[in-house]
C-alpha cells in the first residue's frame, strides 16, 4: 500500500474514531463532573481527526512533523480524559474497553510516524550541511 492509501486509511480511521468519541460523550451522565470532562473528552478526541487531516497537507517535513506533534498531544489527552471518566466511575469499563484500546492504538501508531518522520528529517538535514 502507497502512501497516500495509508494516509486515507488513517484519516479514515480517526474520523471513524472521531464518531465514537461523539457517541460516547453523548452516553456520559448528566452531572456536572461528566459534563465538564466528558467535553475535555470531546474536544481532545475530535480535534485529533482534524489535526491529522492536516498534517497530511503539511507543506514541509517540518510542517508535517509540527501537525503530527499535535495530533500526539491530542490523542494522549484524549487517552488521559477517558482514563479518567473511567477511573471516576463516569463511563463503564466493559463500554469503555474497545474505545480505550483504540485510542491507545492510535497513539501508538502517531508517536511511531512522529519518531520516523523526525529521524528522517534529522537525515534530511544532515545531508544538505
Amino acid at each position: 500500500m502507497n502512501t497516500l492509501n495509508r494516509a486515507k486509511q488513517l484519516q479514515a480511521r480517526t474520523k471513524a474514531f472521531a464518531i465514537r468519541i461523539i457517541e460516547a460523550f453523548a452516553r456520559l451522565p448528566k452531572d456536572e463532573a461528566a459534563r465538564i470532562i466528558g467535553r475535555q473528552f470531546l474536544r481532545s478526541g475530535t480535534s485529533l481527526a482534524a489535526n491529522y487531516r492536516a498534517a497530511c497537507r503539511a507543506r514541509s517535513a517540518a510542517d508535517f512533523i509540527s501537525k503530527v506533534s499535535i495530533v500526539t498531544e491530542e490523542v494522549d489527552e484524549t487517552l488521559f480524559w477517558f482514563e479518567l471518566l473511567v477511573e471516576a466511575d463516569l463511563i463503564s469499563p466493559k463500554l469503555a474497553a474497545p474505545l480505550l484500546w483504540e485510542c491507545a492504538e492510535l497513539l501508538k501508531i502517531f508517536s511511531a510516524s512522529l519518531a520516523t518522520a523526525k529521524r528522517a528529517s534529522g537525515r534530511s538535514k544532515s545531508l544538505n550541511h
